[in-house]
């Protein structure tokens, strides 16, 4: 990496030659605000126009071992996130249903999909009791679940669109179940939740640009977006919680968001006796991160309306295919 200082005929070669704000920024050891000021002002100053690359984003390498973490960089367009969807089968819910709209409305814009954890419920195998002995689906149900609906989203995005799965705490049992009874099991085909989801790339944390990380939890309790983007230092998007919310908080360094992405599955489902009916401050959505020039801007939930319809942008959208 360089030095911060950079004459401008260093700045228009290494830009010439990257053609990326985000690359230019971590080659100078720059934010990317100030690389864009920068090159904006030299453009003006020679004339000269200093282009960027719009390609197709992917992800640019396994940063760690195991794939505990990935990561990925994008220029322009839409991460969507989506937590604790706790399929269950034959009950699509109003925010899945809302998912698929916009994710075939906005397919185009859509760089990435990432589904941040509790996919899987696991109600068989949860320490949690039944009501009244109430049947609940085996494992097996619930897989073909999982795979169904997510089939269904993967369906509905340009081909190649990474697919990033943030392992939850819920998705946890699948493979605890194994390694607990049956742990001689280990290693063979269909013993790792992955095995059932080939299209879908598992880690416990996803970066975009080096400044935000999705996964699925890190501080708990009503203040978690803030303390979360406060305590790790960069646009931090969770679930968990079921909670829909951004917090913006603002410091020195600028303005970064805490994100809570609510839950995709029905409050008042099944898979949720373990709260005893008490009151929930949850809400039903999933969040849209938009990027411009590879800054995260203020970051958009997805809220359902009713059983067919969900607000977006100040108006209310249809949600029936």
């Amino acid at each position: 990496m360089m030095k911060a200082y950079s004459t401008d005929e260093e700045f228009i070669k290494v830009w010439l030659d990257l053609q990326s704000p985000t690359k230019v920024a971590y080659h100078f050891a720059q934010d990317v605000r100030s690389v864009h000021l920068r090159r904006k002002n030299l453009e003006a100053r020679y004339r000269i126009s200093l282009d960027t690359v719009h390609v197709l984003a992917r992800p640019t390498r396994l940063v760690t071992p195991g794939n505990t973490r990935r990561e990925l960089n994008i220029e322009n367009g839409m991460v969507i996130v989506f937590s604790d969807a706790h399929f269950w089968p034959d009950e699509p819910t109003p925010a899945y249903k809302a998912l698929l709209k916009f994710l075939e409305t906005y397919k185009q814009e859509i760089k990435c999909i990432v589904n941040n954890g509790d996919a899987f419920d696991g109600a068989s195998i949860s320490r949690f009791p039944s009501i009244n002995f109430n049947k609940l689906p085996s494992v097996k149900e619930e897989l073909e679940a999982c795979q169904i609906s997510l089939t269904e989203i993967e369906n509905r995005v340009v081909k190649q669109t990474p697919l990033i799965w943030c392992l939850g705490n819920h998705d946890a049992r699948f493979e605890s179940l194994i390694v607990n009874k049956a742990s001689e099991l280990q290693g063979l085909p269909g013993t790792q939740l992955k095995d059932y989801f080939p299209f879908w790339q598992p880690c416990y944390s996803f970066w975009v640009n080096g400044d935000t990380i999705i996964k699925h939890r890190y501080k708990g309790g009503a203040m978690a977006g803030r303390n979360n983007t406060l305590h790790g230092g960069v646009n931090f998007v969770t679930g968990h919680t079921h909670v829909g919310c951004v917090n913006p908080f603002t410091d020195y360094n600028g303005t970064r968001y805490g994100v809570q992405t609510g839950t995709l599955a029905n409050p008042l489902g099944r898979q949720f006796e373990y709260a005893e009916d008490s009151p929930k401050d949850w809400m039903a959505c999933f969040a849209v991160l938009t990027f411009h020039e590879g800054k995260l801007l203020m970051p958009e939930l997805v809220k359902v309306w009713d059983e067919d319809h969900f607000e977006f942008r100040g108006k209310v959208h249809e949600s029936h295919k």
